[in-house]
């Protein structure tokens, strides 16, 4: 399956509401993801309230040339959904498990 990004809208702080070419709808809590310098700027919310999808990428994206996987994103929206495990396990990603 070709996982890509059709719109995006941010919600508040580091959440986006963010539909996927397979119809799903869901929101992205993007807190703790900025690793590298490229994700500095996202720190700032009036910044990273700019997320857009590029048409090319087929995925959200930042004026400085930031952007996430769609599986990742799909992954941080629907991380929880017991159906979507072994999807996630072949992208490589897994629940976080309560303590």
């Amino acid at each position: 399956m070709f996982l890509h990004v059709v719109d995006v809208k941010h919600i508040a702080d580091y959440k986006i509401e963010v539909t996927f070419s397979d119809g799903r709808k869901g929101v992205a809590d993007l807190a703790g993801a900025f690793r590298g310098s490229v994700f500095e700027p996202l720190k700032d919310i009036d910044f990273f309230a700019k997320a857009a999808v590029d048409q090319e990428l087929e995925t959200v994206v930042w004026p400085n040339g930031a952007d996430f996987a769609p599986e990742f994103l799909y992954f941080k929206a629907f991380g929880n959904d017991p159906r979507l495990q072994g999807q996630f396990e072949s992208w490589g990603y897994q629940a976080e498990q309560a303590s």
